[in-house]
């Protein structure tokens, strides 16, 4: 699973590790994007730009915005059985952008932990987006994180992760024309390339984002 995660780079970073041009909307630093909110997104139809869609996947036919439970992540076992991501998976993928994501191991209390890559860069999440329409022919994107199975650095934590992207596998997803995807995408990401420390208990309610959730709090958990 991915319910949470950061992006704090700055836009020189973000340009240059995903080759854009700028953005569809100015450029504000992330520390705990959450299901429902706008958030960056580089989809297939216009890579050389950041867009900004609702996390929690709205599908073309669905007849109204679900009141609960947005579907925020999509399984990749079974992205070809979904109906929901059956036809999007074949023309419309994005990069979700991030430096980090976090996740809550549960042992008789919820700790909170945050993934980043080693030389902390940022990297890029698979996803897929949709565009639904109200009545009133007003269209909200939307999109989705999909997820595999964990890496030793997650495994401890929690038994799913989202599927990060290898540099130059970036091109590749946003391919529509590709429909075969390698399997090797779908592989957790190399835990030797990661890294992992707890963050503030503050990261757990939506309304606080700011830099203090990426600072690493002490912890005396032994793994």
């Amino acid at each position: 699973m991915c319910g949470r995660f950061s992006l704090t780079s700055n836009e020189h970073q973000l340009n240059m590790a995903f080759e854009l041009s700028g953005g569809t909307a100015p450029y504000v630093p992330r520390y705990n994007g959450a299901p429902t909110q706008q958030l960056a997104v580089i989809p297939n139809d216009d890579p050389g730009q950041l867009h900004y869609y609702r996390w929690g996947l709205i599908p073309f036919w669905s007849k109204e915005i679900p009141k609960s439970s947005p579907v925020i992540n999509a399984r990749a076992e079974t992205l070809s059985e979904k109906p929901m991501f059956k036809k999007i998976m074949k023309n419309r993928r994005c990069l979700v952008p991030a430096d980090g994501f976090y996740e809550w191991k549960r042992n008789g209390v919820k700790i909170p932990y945050r993934f980043v890559m080693k030389d902390e860069q940022p990297f890029a999440m698979a996803g897929l987006w949709d565009e639904w329409k109200d009545a009133e022919g007003k269209s909200i994107r939307s999109f989705t994180i999909i997820t595999t199975g964990p890496n030793q650095l997650m495994e401890p934590v929690h038994d799913r992760m989202p599927v990060i992207l290898k540099p130059g596998h970036y091109s590749l997803w946003l391919d529509e024309t590709i429909t075969e995807i390698p399997q090797e995408i779908w592989q957790p990401y190399p835990a030797e390339a990661m890294k992992k420390y707890r963050v503030s208990d503050k990261v757990g309610a939506v309304r606080n984002d700011n830099p203090s959730l990426i600072v690493p709090v002490e912890s005396t958990e032994l793994f």
